[in-house]
């Protein structure tokens, strides 16, 4: 059937054919296949491309055949091991033309001495017209020799070790970024982030969950954390989805301003300041779904649980949330027997559609089955609540006896209520 076609539609066709084994392949079938290889504009080494390799020829140099029979390659994907000198000849040749640039370095432990050739991140920057750059096992202990990626909109760098002014100063390259993702990245200690057009930006540093970030970015939308200890966001006008973690340590201080565009809010960790937990309250009163993973209070080393929240106030203060996840101490602290006191004839939760309630411990057991038909009872619009009976140790009758309220409380509203 190929054989009828005219060469323009043959190579159109083949021209959509990416990964380096099938192109090879093709290469084989037909001189007439093998004259559409200039027009292939994407190609895609995996990781096992090279793994029977037998031949004398080193894999760099059969990657560098192949790319310099392309006439405009815009895209190139590598997963197989090269070498900084490889990386810098492919570029030399197709780096005017490449727009998306992804790279498996590999290069974590590597300790390059100055005559080895160039770096691997240093090659990047022969590709100049890039618009995206995906980094796979990055040492970035010494900044990038960059210059500027005037195009580049994304960057993603996945599990790296860095430090601090390599950081900025590969930032700095990057002055018109939209997209950044920085996951799993290990070693930085405190990073300021100016990007005046950055719209989206997941960051995620591994250690001792004590890193300091400041943000400048007026367009940020997505926003998510993990690993730090002291946020600043500058301007969060438009700021719609924040999510803060840390795992590791603890939430010392966090500096948003009133985040009036807040749609979902979602902090998580052992252990925050009071300070930061009840400010990220307060500025998100127009949050739409919030979810709270927190397990801790206190200043300093002493875990301490969740102050008394008054459950009327909360929801006259978050008069949009339609969605609502809770876990353990933010349960507890609406579960306070004063926190329902104050209700008046008038009271509506008028927005609350969802509730999950992850439920850890038997204590304060009718203040708990209390809250929770208080969620039904005011929440006019509630259409579902899921009640999470998480790990919960107790050798005392109490908690079969709170188990059996829980479950009587969901066959009587089955309609809305459900238990896992």
């Amino acid at each position: 059937m190929m054989d009828s076609l005219p060469d323009a539609i043959v190579n159109y066709i083949l021209s959509y054919n990416n990964n380096a084994r099938d192109v090879a392949v093709c290469n084989c079938v037909s001189k007439r296949w093998k004259d559409s290889m200039p027009y292939i504009r994407s190609l895609y080494f995996p990781r096992s491309s090279f793994d029977n390799h037998t031949g004398q020829e080193h894999p760099d140099n059969i990657v560098w055949k192949m790319i310099s029979s392309i006439v405009q390659l815009e895209e190139l994907v590598v997963y197989t091991p090269f070498s900084g000198a490889g990386l810098a000849l492919w570029l030399f040749h197709a780096g005017s033309s490449l727009r998306h640039l992804e790279l498996r370095m590999d290069n974590l432990v590597e300790n390059q001495t100055c005559n080895e050739g160039p770096s691997k991140l240093d090659c990047i920057n022969t590709a100049k017209n890039l618009e995206s750059l995906k980094l796979w096992g990055v040492l970035m202990t010494l900044p990038p020799r960059w210059d500027a990626f005037q195009k580049l909109w994304n960057l993603e760098i996945v599990g790296a070790r860095m430090e601090d002014p390599a950081l900025s100063a590969a930032l700095r390259a990057c002055p018109n970024l939209t997209n950044l993702l920085l996951l799993g990245c290990e070693g930085v200690i405190s990073v300021s982030i100016d990007l005046p057009h950055l719209q989206q930006c997941k960051l995620d540093f591994y250690g001792l969950g004590n890193c300091s970030l400041s943000l400048t970015s007026p367009k940020i939308e997505i926003l998510e954390v993990q690993g730090c200890s002291w946020i600043r966001v500058c301007e969060s006008n438009c700021l719609k989805n924040l999510s803060i973690a840390n795992n590791a340590g603890r939430v010392y201080m966090v500096d948003f301003g009133k985040l009036e565009a807040l749609e979902f809010l979602s902090i998580r960790g052992v252990q925050w300041c009071w300070d930061a937990i009840s400010n990220m309250l307060k500025w998100a009163s127009e949050v739409k779904h919030l979810y709270m993973k927190v397990e801790f209070t206190g200043d300093y080393e002493a875990l301490q649980p969740f102050p008394e929240i008054d459950f009327v106030e909360f929801f006259n203060s978050h008069p949009k949330l339609q969605k609502f996840d809770i876990h353990g101490a933010m349960f507890a602290a609406l579960c306070q027997k004063n926190s329902l006191k104050h209700v008046d004839s008038g009271f509506v939760i008028p927005c609350l559609e969802e509730v999950v309630v992850a439920v850890r411990s038997p204590l304060n057991a009718e203040q708990k089955m209390s809250t929770l038909e208080s969620f039904l009872r005011y929440g006019k619009n509630l259409k579902r609540m899921v009640i999470k009976i998480l790990q919960m140790k107790s050798s005392h009758s109490s908690a079969d006896d709170f188990f059996d309220e829980v479950y009587r409380f969901s066959r009587m509203n089955d309609d809305i209520v459900r238990i896992e």
